[in-house]
């Protein structure tokens, strides 16, 4: 399955996620910076409020590039312990990083929803929407993060994802969406014709509209 680009994803998945249009106590919540794209066409189909949850990846030891877990802005962290395990990492670095990464995704909420009251989940069911799924890092620290908010049901909504991550994804999740799982998967954007770079300003026009 390939999709033209994150608007075509976002459309897609709302026809996968009908049953819940314009449902009662239920928000779509996207991932920045690509996923925010992808849940505002699932928020305007659905007639669902849109907001925002800030992960960030942390990490590991001489090679950041690497996502051995991550932090929401509320500093709630998911951590995979076979990699800290595998790469004998210490507590004392997981601690730091997940303080610092934690500073920068609150930063970064703060820059999105400026001027935008608290975000209000408490009993609520969540959408959880990201424009897909590799390592899903991102994915299961805002799933640990929204759970301690208060959500009552939490939905995983992504175009595409690798079976292992969809598996993890649906033991966090009280369900997962995945409108392709591949196990040829090798990274999120081989499944887009149009996967380029969304920006920090692509973001704000979205939330700055809500």
């Amino acid at each position: 399955m390939i999709f033209q680009d994150r608007i075509h994803a976002g459309l897609s998945l709302a026809k996968a996620l009908s049953s819940l249009n314009s449902q009662k106590d239920t928000l779509v919540i996207g991932i920045p910076r690509g996923g925010v794209i992808v849940a505002k066409e699932v928020a305007d189909a659905l007639h669902l409020p849109l907001d925002i949850i800030c992960p960030r990846k942390i990490g590991a030891p001489y090679n950041p590039e690497f996502a051995i877990g991550a932090v929401t802005e509320s500093g709630e962290a998911y951590i995979d312990p076979d990699l800290v395990r595998r790469l004998g990492i210490d507590k004392e670095y997981l601690d730091e990083k997940i303080a610092e990464e934690s500073k920068r995704a609150a930063e970064r909420l703060r820059l999105f929803r400026e001027g935008m009251s608290p975000r209000d989940i408490l009993n609520k069911t969540v959408i959880l929407v990201d424009d897909g799924l590799a390592t899903g890092a991102t994915v299961k620290a805002a799933i640990v993060s929204l759970k301690k908010e208060g959500a009552s049901r939490i939905v995983v909504a992504v175009p595409v994802s690798p079976p292992d991550t969809a598996s993890e994804i649906k033991a966090l999740a009280d369900e997962l969406i995945a409108l392709h799982v591949d196990p040829g998967f090798m990274a999120v954007g081989q499944y887009y014709r149009n996967f380029s770079e969304t920006t920090n300003s692509d973001v704000l026009q979205i939330m700055q509209k809500l």
